[in-house]
């Protein structure tokens, strides 16, 4: 073997390494956060659980900040993982969408740790204009956005912009996701990805209704003086 192709083995095996502790680091941090919260998560202490000194901690994140964002971010990307993981080979868009809802929620309900980093974000770092959560969502929705117009194209979805569909089932879905947090899922998470999809795509509304409403405004539905309460009476 060449004196280059020696370097190239070592160098690529480096990169490995540093990959690997980067990802020990973030996985033990995320637990060490959920656990104390960003104020009380000690670089000492999470250096006495990876078995080495600070200054290994330092090499990788400068401060508590950019490692607590990096296992914040980490999170995203491995919710993008799974997704894609659960919808790969899928043909069917809808069929997609359905594993894709199915997928969020139990990636969630399996790694409570991962909410509680989202939780402790929003409230540790409120100077961030966009969350990290919010940041990936307008990444990786693009190619759900795709996916929507794709289907609406084909006549599968009604006429209705794919940034609206993927603004509703996000906020669904992500609001099921803290839902399940806070106050524990009310039913297995597969019955809550089916409740969703029936709603999302059967919606709520009859045959003979969706013709009513057809061409009728529905912000013109909910403004009317009828749909208002009534005023108390003066004195």
């Amino acid at each position: 073997m060449s004196a280059g192709s020696e370097n190239g083995v070592k160098g690529r095996t480096i990169g490995k390494d540093v990959a690997s502790r980067r990802e020990e680091i973030l996985r033990t941090a995320t637990e060490l956060f959920a656990e104390h919260g960003f104020s009380d998560a000690m670089t000492q202490e999470l250096a006495d659980r990876l078995g080495v000194g600070k200054g290994t901690i330092y090499r990788y994140f400068p401060s508590k900040r950019e490692l607590f964002l990096a296992a914040a971010d980490r999170v995203m990307r491995t919710l993008s993982a799974h997704v894609e993981a659960n919808v790969a080979g899928i043909e069917d868009g809808l069929e997609r969408i359905a594993r894709g809802v199915l997928a969020f929620l139990t990636f969630f309900a399996d790694r409570p740790e991962y909410v509680e980093l989202l939780i402790q974000e929003r409230a540790q770092f409120k100077d961030r204009t966009r969350p990290t959560y919010i940041e990936h969502r307008q990444v990786h929705g693009q190619r759900w956005r795709k996916l929507y117009a794709e289907l609406t194209g084909e006549g599968r979805l009604r006429e209705i912009p794919a940034q609206q569909v993927s603004d509703v089932i996000g906020n669904l879905i992500y609001g099921t996701m803290f839902t399940n947090y806070f106050a524990g899922p009310a039913k297995p998470v597969a019955q809550q990805a089916r409740d969703i999809l029936d709603v999302v795509f059967r919606g709520i509304l009859s045959d003979s209704e969706r013709r009513r409403l057809a061409e009728l405004d529905l912000i013109e539905l909910v403004s009317t003086p009828a749909s208002r309460p009534e005023a108390a009476p003066a004195d």
